[in-house]
Order: C-alpha cells, then sequence, then structure tokens
C-alpha cells in the first residue's frame, strides 16, 4: 500500500510541476516599460566588489565586534 501512495504523491507532484510550468508565462525582460531607467553597467572588478568582497568583509567586521564585545564571564585558558 505505501508503493502504490507512494507512486501517487509523485505522480501528482510530477503533474502539478508540469502544469505549473506550462501555464506560467515568460518574465518579458526584454520588453521595456515606461519609466524604466536602467543603471549604467557595472564592471567585472565592480560586480566582484559589490557581491562578492563587501559580504565577506561586513560579516568580518561583524564577528569581529561580536568577539571583542563579547561580555561573558567564561574563564580564559592561558
Amino acid at each position: 500500500m505505501d508503493k502504490k501512495n507512494a507512486l501517487r504523491a509523485g505522480a501528482v507532484a510530477a503533474g502539478t510541476t508540469l502544469m505549473m510550468l506550462l501555464m506560467s508565462s515568460p518574465a518579458l525582460a526584454l520588453t521595456r516599460d515606461d519609466g524604466d531607467d536602467p543603471a549604467p553597467k557595472l564592471s567585472v572588478v565592480e560586480t566582484v566588489g559589490l557581491f562578492v568582497a563587501a559580504p565577506i568583509v561586513l560579516f568580518l567586521v561583524i564577528a569581529g565586534l561580536v568577539m571583542v564585545l563579547d561580555k561573558s564571564d567564561r574563564p580564559k585558558k592561558a
């Protein structure tokens, strides 16, 4: 009985996914809307700096502040 239920659940999931893919419309990202004003393109260096380096630096700053400002009463190991 479990195999039959699993097969039915798989068929329902596959059918639902297929119907969602067939019924969805494209994003139409190539057509411009009124008032659309795209920004100038970023260079590779700017993109890497913005989406890779900046989050890493922000993480390190926050982690450093947490470690420096830690007020717990744990004994320090020598």
